[in-house]
């Protein structure tokens, strides 16, 4: 055979590998790769329904003790939690001991403590379900309903890095005013008939109050992480500046990535991936308000990047912000599992695994329908731009094997 046409043969046999890879992870179930991530998606599938009012019957731990076992460096819950229900539902119903002002921040929330010394975060309800909105895409008070959602979502795609989350219906008056501190009380006031609070933050006003319905305001409620796992504060290499007229370095240079890949802890182990996991997620929730970021302290660059802070979220279900991708189409990489999942989440199956994982909440509906058609529509965007990539550098450079998974201590 001539050397051309060796050379063409070789060609065609590359092209034809390439086609295959693209293939098997494009929804195909070929590869041991994609049989493992159908499998992973399928236990994803059978645990998604829980039951309300779930209780703990098998074992004398408290559903604190038993989320806190779950934690581990590259994950927040387990693959496979059949205590998950009854964990949600005691956050749900557990007696409130101790109400404090939030942590510090920009928007209000509380600090509550459960009965059992269980500290959680209560974010207020502050919009109606329908409400949209408008102007950046980072505008607008917290939606608590947004955080019910985000880790859901964490759930469906097989992320496990969001702490649980769980709507909740408290009574001011009867759960929160008898247990509270003097600085939360001294934020209480009353419109009309609906009692309410404005808390202690940094854009906390008392001429901007969360108000309840009368008595009965609606929250959602976000599990502490244990205090065994500190947390360390990193600043996002593609946050914003914030400031009108002043750009960030990554809005005009194209090839930020490649500084970002010299930097520690972008230069070795699974950050940057877990920064991109991240851009996806925040690209399907409409979050581009994550400035800063969380891991665990003392990782040396291996913890997981934990989704915390997820409120600003479905605000608008007609914008898709596709800056918040630009970890991915900047870096053009992303990892085979995520790729995997997101594929098998194509032709409306995200939205319908959101519907049948928040009929569960009590606060049900979590998401207006427009924000569950607009999940689909952006995963479509997210699959165009990975696929975009390959075409252009080749799926062996824009898919990336990384699973993993470090021990629990």
């Amino acid at each position: 055979m001539k050397l051309k046409q060796r050379m063409v043969v070789l060609c065609a046999v590359l092209l034809l590998l390439g086609l295959a890879k693209i293939f098997l992870l494009d929804g195909g179930e070929g590869s041991a790769a994609s049989r493992r991530d159908l499998r992973a998606f399928r236990k994803m599938e059978a645990g998604l329904s829980l039951s309300r009012g779930a209780r703990l019957t098998h074992t004398l731990q408290s559903p604190w003790e038993i989320a806190s076992q779950w934690v581990g460096p590259r994950e927040v819950y387990p693959e496979e939690t059949p205590e998950l229900a009854a964990v949600l539902t005691a956050l749900s119903a557990a007696r409130i001991e101790r109400a404090d002002v939030g942590y510090k921040g920009t928007q209000l929330k509380a600090l509550l403590v459960l009965d059992g010394g269980q500290k959680v975060v209560f974010k207020p309800k502050r919009y109606n379900r329908d409400y949209v909105v408008e102007g950046e895409p980072y505008a607008g008070y917290d939606r608590h309903n947004a955080e019910v959602a985000a880790f859901h979502l964490d759930r469906i795609l097989g992320f496990r890095r969001a702490p649980l989350v769980v709507g909740r219906y408290v009574n001011l008056r009867t759960e929160i005013k008898p247990v509270a501190t003097d600085q939360l009380l001294s934020t209480f006031l009353m419109q009309g008939n609906n009692t309410c609070f404005y808390g202690k933050c940094y854009y906390c006003r008392e001429s901007e109050p969360a108000c309840a319905e009368g008595e009965i305001m609606e929250g959602s409620l976000t599990l502490w992480l244990p205090d065994v796992w500190p947390l360390q504060k990193h600043r996002h290499p593609w946050g914003r500046t914030y400031r009108e007229g002043k750009l960030a370095r990554w809005e005009y240079d194209e090839s930020y990535c490649d500084a970002v890949k010299k930097m520690p802890p972008y230069d070795a182990g699974p950050r940057l991936l877990d920064v991109i996991d991240t851009a996806i997620f925040d690209y399907l929730i409409g979050n581009a308000d994550r400035h800063h970021y969380e891991s665990f302290q003392d990782d040396g660059g291996a913890s997981m990047l934990i989704l915390l802070d997820n409120a600003k979220s479905f605000g608008n279900a007609a914008l898709d912000e596709r800056s918040i991708l630009a970890p991915l189409y900047q870096c053009c990489m992303v990892r085979v599992s995520t790729w995997n999942r997101l594929n098998l989440l194509r032709g409306g199956a995200l939205s319908s695994a959101m519907r049948q994982a928040l009929a569960f909440d009590p606060i049900h509906p979590v998401l207006a329908e427009p924000h569950l058609a607009a999940l689909d529509r952006r995963l479509s965007g997210v699959i165009a731009t990975v696929k975009q990539c390959m075409e252009a550098q080749g799926p062996d450079n824009t898919l990336i094997e990384d699973r993993m998974n470090l021990p629990h201590p």
